[in-house]
């Protein structure tokens, strides 16, 4: 009877463990969430919760932080006119999203994210158009929002700016960081202590040796932001791990 119980157990256990690496092992991560085809707008709390809907791996978003250095989620600079960086979030918060949302603070968006642990929060820390200090700011703020609310467990950062990367690997050694410019090699990569490339699509069809030069180095490799069915085939045989989409629907129905 025991050795019979101790067979179960191993077997309960082995499911779970099974069950824990088949969520969400999808290369999907939907491209300022899942917006595009669902009638809210992108970077929205919506739009994530779309994506988490829809089982995406990650749902990618971009911040930038006000005068009085709270940070919002927004991809361009200014909303409606109104600079994000040279205005107080007082201001700010009185500024409707186009689905009549309110623009969303980081830690607004975070909290929501929190409710699961399926899909990855993917934190692009935009550069600031006030100088690089601003930026690194940024970023130091941006880790200590994830850890306060402690989503470390399901948040990974991108950037354009090289400092930016380091700076959050100094922070968080533990952080998943990819670079996004496409001017680094994967030697570079590696040697900054980064975890991959978050490259543009044309860099890689120009470079596809990166691809497997970065797998033999055991970082990651995503790509962005790829919404045909043609090129999303052609990086899935190459074998990139995330492809960054505004359409997700169509890359989930192409990958299953």
């Amino acid at each position: 009877m025991k050795k019979f119980l101790s067979i179960v157990a191993v077997g309960l256990l082995s499911l779970t463990a099974f069950e824990g690496m088949s969520q969400n092992k999808n290369k999907v991560i939907a491209h300022r969430g899942a917006w595009k085809n669902t009638g809210v707008t992108e970077n929205s709390i919506g739009a994530l919760e779309h994506a988490i809907k829809l089982g995406c791996y990650g749902s990618e978003f971009d911040v930038h932080m006000s005068a009085d250095s709270v940070i919002y989620v927004l991809h361009d600079h200014s909303i409606k006119g109104t600079h994000i960086e040279k205005t107080n979030s007082q201001e700010l918060s009185q500024i409707k999203l186009e689905d009549g949302t309110a623009l969303p603070t980081l830690e607004a968006y975070l909290k929501a994210g929190a409710k699961q642990k399926k899909t990855r929060l993917i934190l692009e820390i935009k550069t600031s158009s006030m100088g690089k200090e601003r930026s690194l700011a940024l970023a130091t703020k941006c880790v200590e929002m994830v850890k306060k609310l402690k989503v470390e467990g399901i948040t990974d950062y991108i950037a354009f700016d090289f400092d930016v990367c380091k700076k959050v690997k100094e922070l968080a050694p533990k952080a998943h960081v990819e670079y996004l410019n496409g001017d680094k090699t994967p030697d570079e990569i590696q040697a900054a202590g980064l975890d991959g490339i978050d490259y543009n699509q044309n860099v890689l069809k120009k470079k596809p040796e990166y691809i497997a030069d970065i797998r033999d180095k055991k970082l990651t490799t995503n790509v962005w932001t790829v919404n045909d069915e043609e090129s999303m085939k052609w990086f899935l045989e190459k074998g990139v791990d995330y492809i960054t989409t505004n359409e997700p629907e169509l890359l989930l129905k192409i990958t299953k």
